[in-house]
């Protein structure tokens, strides 16, 4: 059963969302729902560009309550449990030169 969804558009909004401090890879996912610290989640996730929807098992390790500072939109933040690194790959892959970016994203 998968407990989120997620389709990431564009660069910009994968970039916002991906978690590089968590270790080995993180991803935010905006939700309304509540969840708690340390709650296993499955998520599907489409990465921009791609057909293919990829899943993975994760621990939630981040919150964002509504009403977060900075405009920040509610939802969880996800320390990837399964098959992290081709994940981390993937998605890196991709943010190669937006990595270094100083644009804000959903948790920092």
């Amino acid at each position: 059963m998968v407990d989120l969804v997620v389709n990431f558009d564009t660069l910009h909004q994968l970039y916002r969302a991906y978690m590089p401090f968590i270790k080995p890879a993180g991803l935010f996912v905006s939700t309304s729902e509540s969840h708690f610290l340390g709650q296993e989640l499955t998520l599907a996730y489409r990465l921009p560009g791609a057909t293919t929807v990829h899943q993975l098992k994760g621990v939630v390790v981040w919150i964002n309550p509504v009403g977060a500072s900075g405009g920040r939109p509610p939802g969880v933040g996800l320390k990837i449990l399964s098959d992290a690194e081709t994940h981390k790959h993937h998605i890196e892959n991709l943010l190669s030169r937006e990595l270094a970016s100083g644009d804000l994203t959903c948790t920092m």
